[in-house]
């Protein structure tokens, strides 16, 4: 029997899937492989669509790196222009399926835009989520047994990172998918690094528990820069009476919290960014890129 955070997860990510709901894959072949950000997750094999964008890494510095935090190593995808120094940082925060294809295609996107985008495997600790097949079993064992202290932990050291190999820590931005989305309204809570966030369909509200004590609604009042959530109408995993829930907590914290704002696409799904899947919109998913690149922008980051 799932937990009933597993379930919600499970909202959130099984009606995504062209395939029969189950999780299983088509084939082993679009499994992860060694190195970060190649080839997408197991547990999304059955939905990779052949049109999924591919962005060049012809003049990036791109690939993998570790950085120890208290003796672990965690590794990370980065994406930079070359030769370039003093650039502005986004985190790059990624889904349930961890850093594959996608995600390191995301940051390759924002270091075309000038940035050092930088992807860390946030689960690695946990476990490896390419070797999962089912999605339930993908959720349990890893993805709900990381504590939202580590994130924030990782995320911080993932700065520090970058103000030493050519980023500029004065001008921080973070953006999440999903689980990453919720973590990027619990990051701009935390580090006052951060000068904006762009949140895409991160969960909003919870049940609190030992490894996730507080939610979004919960930390909404302390932002230190702004946030920007892109959301779907049609969102199963979401309702729409939770981003009102948020957007009432915004009303009254600080001046980041109130400068907040939201953008929900009419008829969207969850995972309209995730031109991989059968729930992408690409009408919405280009507007919600254009509105992530100008809000960094107007609030000081690019």
């Amino acid at each position: 029997m799932l937990s009933s955070t597993d379930q919600n997860q499970l909202a959130d990510t099984q009606s995504l899937l062209n395939s029969d709901g189950s999780g299983h894959t088509a084939s082993r072949r679009t499994a992860l492989k060694a190195a970060l950000g190649v080839g997408y997750a197991a547990t999304v094999g059955a939905a990779v669509a052949q049109t999924a964008i591919k962005t060049s890494a012809d003049g990036l510095v791109a690939g993998e790196f570790v950085v120890d935090v208290g003796g672990f190593k965690v590794p990370a995808y980065r994406a930079a222009p070359a030769g370039k120094t003093n650039l502005p940082i986004v985190l790059v925060i990624q889904e349930i399926f961890g850093v594959h294809e996608y995600i390191a295609d995301t940051a390759r996107r924002f270091a075309k835009m000038g940035y050092l985008a930088i992807a860390p495997e946030l689960f690695a600790r946990q476990g490896d989520p390419t070797k999962y097949n089912v999605i339930a079993d993908l959720i349990k064992e890893v993805v709900n047994k990381v504590p939202d202290a580590q994130v924030m932990t990782d995320l911080d050291a993932m700065v520090a990172w970058a103000g030493a190999n050519g980023g500029d820590t004065s001008k921080v931005a973070v953006t999440g998918f999903c689980w990453g989305g919720r973590q990027t309204w619990l990051y701009a809570a935390h580090s006052k690094n951060v000068k904006a966030g762009v949140a895409w369909y991160g969960r909003l509200v919870g049940a609190p528990n030992d490894l996730m004590p507080k939610n979004p609604v919960d930390v909404a009042g302390s932002l230190n820069g702004p946030v920007l959530g892109l959301y779907g109408g049609a969102d199963t995993g979401i309702p729409l009476d939770t981003v009102d829930k948020m957007k009432a907590a915004l009303k009254d914290g600080s001046a980041a919290a109130k400068k907040s704002d939201f953008v929900v696409y009419e008829g969207a799904p969850h995972a309209f960014h995730a031109d991989y899947r059968a729930s992408y919109r690409k009408e919405a998913a280009d507007d919600g890129w254009k509105r992530a690149l100008d809000w960094f922008k107007a609030n000081g980051v690019a």
